[in-house]
């Protein structure tokens, strides 16, 4: 089985990828994860879908809504954010923005005139690092090998700090099995109370919505996608039951069924 996930090698995606398989193949964006999915390209793809400190992984919720694939198996695992470069004079730091927002904190009151730098993954400000005495990155210490130096430890502001990850297959290994269940939801409305409604099948039925958030559709101004995580799976009948109520209110758009998936905690 072949994985694909966020490169290069290094990343916190890689990581949780390694949960799955070790054959691990990189693209540099989610969208392209989630497409080459779709296409049947790759068995597994690992995306992140939420962060307990900045939230959500928008792209990740834009390229679930656009292309049809099923979500196997949650993964979540610890960040452990540390400061490395080459030695202590540095003046730049290069990160994933996610990375470099999660350590807000600890950077505006260690180096606040350092200029911070967003780059497309925290393995590349690694890399930018290597070649560049002047450059620090932030990134798991494990990333940091031989020529670079671990300056500080654990550097995230929560040491809570924790990334949901996403496995992803071809929607034909969509599964009703699990005890979670993610949907997304695009009702093609917009009037008072319909977030309401859209709930109202789960709670009439004490099904926990343990995520619910909304995304521009890119249809129009005020029209919205709604992703939901649902604590129940997709053979319990109470869950069929909401989901044939939601659908009847989404009638006018459509209701995807990302699949049903059980957890996995990675201690790396």
């Amino acid at each position: 089985m072949t994985a694909v996930t966020l490169g290069p090698e290094g990343t916190y995606s890689h990581r949780a990828t390694r949960a799955l398989d070790d054959d691990v193949v990189f693209r540099q964006s989610v969208t392209d994860i989630v497409a080459a999915v779709a296409a049947g390209e790759f068995d597994r793809g690992v995306i992140p879908i939420e962060n307990s400190i900045e939230g959500s992984v928008t792209e990740s919720q834009d390229a679930l809504a656009e292309y049809d694939v099923a979500v196997v198996r949650e993964i979540v695992t610890p960040i452990r954010h540390a400061l490395l470069a080459q030695g202590p004079n540095f003046d730049t730091i290069a990160s994933h923005s996610q990375a470099l927002a999660q350590c807000r904190s600890y950077l505006e009151s260690e180096y606040p005139d350092a200029t911070l730098e967003a780059v497309s993954s925290t393995a590349q400000g690694v890399e930018y690092a290597r070649e560049n005495p002047s450059v620090a990155g932030i990134a798991h210490p494990a990333t940091a090998g031989d020529d670079l130096e671990v300056l500080a430890a654990d550097i995230q502001d929560q040491t809570s700090n924790a990334t949901r990850f996403f496995a992803l297959a071809p929607a034909s290994e969509r599964s009703e099995a699990g005890g979670k269940t993610s949907l997304v939801v695009y009702p093609n409305a917009n009037y008072p109370g319909l977030l309401l409604e859209l709930l109202e099948p789960f709670a009439d039925r004490d099904i926990n919505l343990s995520r619910v958030e909304s995304r521009p559709s890119g249809e129009r101004l005020g029209d919205y996608v709604f992703h939901m995580d649902v604590d129940a799976g997709l053979y319990e009948e109470r869950t069929q039951e909401a989901l044939d109520d939601l659908e009847a209110l989404a009638e006018r758009g459509w209701v995807r069924r990302l699949g049903s998936y059980d957890l996995e905690h990675v201690v790396d």
